[in-house]
């Protein structure tokens, strides 16, 4: 019987020990993102705001009793690049889920790898509503971005209040680009049957010479502008279409969505910015309407050492919320059942309360707009007033 018990108590041992060590890895979290080039504008910061949440979480012992571990890696703003580096983080690096990429050409390629290999990943910022296309959408992809048909329609939403009928757009020939465009267009002329589209111009993802279509658009003499051009890409066209003297002669009636009114944008272009024009951005340092996202700026500050701190940190950030709060509510790192967890799944964030629908997997995360002007407290234009637009009017 000495012996019989000695040896399940040796065998309980053997068995304990894997699990324990098992329990003592980090989860590993792999995240395809732009650093490099005019996309690591918005990518570098929301890298950070994820590194942020990963260090303050890891702080206070992590989740499941396990710290979590955030692998960065560029994806170079590049389809076949993010899907390669995502192939790595699962195949070489075994990371358990992946958070991350940031052009709408990035992210389906990388769900269609996260679909492979059986794995949760949750996109923090593409918005083509591709991503969760009832022919795309399958259980392990989820957003926690706006989409394309969201932002579009917001912008609309603010073009038809204005005293304008000849409407022109300005957008990069891909996914997001043709989606966002789609959505004004078809929102703007529901709401304003008025207004005439009079000219539409598309260049290539990552030009750097705006001239010839800035030319050719003036020339057929809009009233308004609405333009998609983004991140480091939007400082390049607006500089050239200020030369050229577009804004003046719109009398300032443009809307750049893409974000074209961040504190990052609006920093980088200093007195060059095109202050009057309308924009958007994810998050503003100077909104503070609430204390959750007050407190969340404090420490975004402090972490980043920059006392006017990135918006786009606000995108990591929000993606490892929703990924944690999953792991905790499946209570396993099984990506089956943390997926299953992310359906309905409610999350209480800086910028207020989000929910991941389960029909489409897509959070209910708006943006906020405003008109673009000088304020004596900062060196560089703001949006003033910073108004959080609701997307669930415009949620199909």
């Amino acid at each position: 019987m000495r012996r019989r018990t000695m040896l399940v108590a040796l065998l309980t041992v053997v068995l304990l020990v894997p699990l324990a060590a098992e329990a003592q890895k980090p989860i590993k979290v792999g995240m395809p993102m732009p650093l490099s080039g005019p996309p690591a504008l918005f990518g570098d910061p929301a890298a950070k705001g994820a590194q942020m949440f990963v260090e303050e979480l890891n702080a206070k012992g992590g989740v499941l009793g396990r710290k979590i571990e955030l692998l960065v890696r560029d994806s170079k703003a590049d389809a076949n690049e993010a899907v390669r580096v995502a192939r790595e983080l699962i195949l070489k690096d075994n990371v358990d889920f992946l958070v991350g990429t940031l052009t709408s050409a990035e992210g389906p390629a990388v769900s269609v790898v996260a679909k492979e290999n059986k794995i949760v990943f949750i996109a923090p910022i593409p918005k083509t509503d591709q991503l969760t296309a009832a022919d795309k959408l399958h259980p392990y992809v989820f957003r926690v971005a706006a989409t394309t048909t969201m932002e579009g329609r917001s912008a609309a939403e603010i073009v038809a209040k204005w005293p304008v009928t000849r409407i022109a757009t300005m957008s990069f020939d891909y996914a997001y680009g043709q989606d966002v465009t789609k959505a004004f267009v078809e929102h703007l002329k529901k709401i304003k049957p008025g207004a005439q589209v009079v000219d539409q111009q598309w260049p290539k993802l990552g030009e750097q010479d705006y001239n010839p279509f800035i030319n050719a658009q003036m020339a057929k003499k809009p009233e308004a502008i609405f333009s998609s051009i983004w991140g480091g890409f939007f400082v390049t066209y607006s500089k050239q279409a200020k030369a050229l003297g577009v804004f003046d002669a719109i009398k300032y009636n443009f809307i750049g969505v893409g974000e074209a009114a961040t504190p990052e944008t609006t920093k980088s272009m200093g007195p060059d910015y095109p202050v009057g024009i309308w924009g958007n951005s994810y998050d503003a340092f100077y909104w503070g309407e609430t204390a959750a996202h007050r407190d969340y700026v404090a420490r975004l500050s402090k972490y980043l050492k920059d006392e006017y701190p990135s918006s786009w940190a606000i995108q990591g950030y929000i993606g490892m919320q929703f990924l944690v709060e999953a792991i905790k509510k499946a209570n396993s790192t099984d990506s089956d059942k943390v997926a299953h967890a992310l359906l309905g799944l409610a999350v209480e964030t800086p910028v207020g309360r989000l929910t991941i629908r389960e029909k489409d997997h897509q959070a209910n995360r708006g943006q906020l707009y405003g008109k673009t002007a000088r304020d004596p407290k900062y060196p560089f234009a703001i949006m003033k007033p910073a108004v959080y637009v609701d997307p669930s009017p415009f949620m199909d």
